[in-house]
């Protein structure tokens, strides 16, 4: 599921949600984010992750001028 909590506008959002739509894994987002250009993703691709508990994590990537979060289990 992708929710908007930026300022994307609805067709902004939508085509980005079409394309996170086909994330399954981390393994999917990092090669997803792989084939952007630099100029959309940072280099490090991953900026942060936040332990929940022993089995949650938030995988934060920075891509284009929002962030994506990404509740990891």
């Amino acid at each position: 599921m992708v929710i908007n909590l930026s300022k994307l506008s609805g067709s902004e959002f939508a085509e980005l949600a079409n394309e996170l739509s086909l994330h399954g894994s981390l393994r999917d987002v990092l090669s997803w984010a792989g084939t952007k250009p630099k100029s959309e993703i940072a280099s490090q691709i991953v900026a942060q992750v936040i332990t929940q508990d022993e089995f949650t994590h938030d995988v934060i990537v920075p891509y284009r001028e929002v962030f994506l979060v990404y509740d990891t289990t």
